[in-house]
């Protein structure tokens, strides 16, 4: 078993390794990081559009316009995840077993990776293909997309027909987006370990693809992921009106003094993440070696800040 900050420090490095131009091995490399590596892959005769659609959409049923076909500049199949190669790659004692759970069962899972020619992509486009690719199997597909500078990871809810159980039907679209590589966001590094096998099975003891599939859902659920950003939020905030001192202003008491002013920080500081996300403001304003550099931290007193 990893370490919590060993498994971000593989992270990084795996999403570093994008920058190099190799799709294929940088994402078999990141998801053996999260628990779900296997040696035992098949490529395509060629990593191309033509080839993913001549060995897959016999049928037609990829409609190649809605899925962008065009803008593929190459595809892959990375690996196929079993229920065997998750016991045997584990060491937390996993007994994953193939059952049916709520009118759904899943036995593996496949893995893609598209390399997109644009730069970026909006959400509903990502979820297009991803739906289109999912239509040519009975199992999910995730599907890894690197576009310009970031990655991008995308999954499909999917579940058997009521009507009839041997189709499945396609569901929500989630996606881990815009994932910059050269500089990984804190928040991405945090969301894909608690995507890690190991940190799944702590928090949801999944035992099927099933169970997985719905852990996988619920950590990148955008509703959960505003829960956790406020809980951080929040007990920052407690913390931090006990620890900080501001001077006499126009409220005398100093709990409810301490209380206005840290939310008023906190209210900016997340103002000025904003911007400088839309490249507004500069990185360096949240380097702490060239903050210091540019409004002198030392002394509290003389600071410019």
């Amino acid at each position: 078993m990893s370490s919590e900050k060993q498994v971000k420090e593989n992270i990084l490095r795996d999403l570093k390794r994008f920058e190099r131009g190799d799709l294929v091995e940088s994402a078999i490399a990141l998801f053996r990081t999260l628990g779900y590596g296997t040696d035992k892959r098949v490529s395509l005769d060629q990593p191309t559009a033509a080839s993913f659609l001549n060995s897959f959409n016999g049928d037609g049923v990829l409609k190649p316009e809605k899925a962008r076909v065009d803008e593929w500049q190459s595809v892959d199949l990375l690996f196929q995840l079993t229920k065997d190669k998750i016991v045997e790659s584990d060491q937390l004692g996993i007994q994953f077993n193939d059952v049916k759970v709520d009118n759904t069962i899943i036995e593996s899972y496949l893995f893609f990776g598209i390399r997109l020619r644009g730069e970026s992509y909006s959400r509903s486009k990502l979820a297009d293909i991803t739906r289109e690719a999912n239509k040519l199997f009975q199992m999910p597909v995730m599907l890894v997309f690197q576009h310009g500078k970031t990655v991008t990871l995308s999954v499909i809810n999917r579940r058997l027909s009521r009507r009839d159980s041997s189709i499945d039907v396609l569901e929500k679209v989630t996606l881990v987006k815009d994932i910059a590589v050269a500089n990984p966001h804190r928040a991405h590094v945090e969301i894909l370990a608690d995507l890690s096998l190991e940190q799944l099975y702590k928090t949801h003891k999944v035992s099927n693809f099933v169970e997985l599939h719905r852990s996988w859902q619920k950590t990148l659920d955008s509703s959960e992921l505003n829960k956790r950003f406020f809980k951080e939020v929040s007990n920052w905030y407690f913390w931090a009106t006990q620890q900080v001192m501001f001077p006499d202003g126009a409220d005398k008491n100093q709990a409810v003094r301490n209380a206005t002013s840290v939310i008023r920080l906190i209210t900016r500081l997340i103002f000025v993440w904003f911007l400088k996300e839309k490249g507004m403001v500069s990185d360096r304003l949240f380097d702490r070696a060239q903050l210091s550099q540019l409004i002198g931290l030392e002394n509290v007193e003389s600071s410019t800040y």
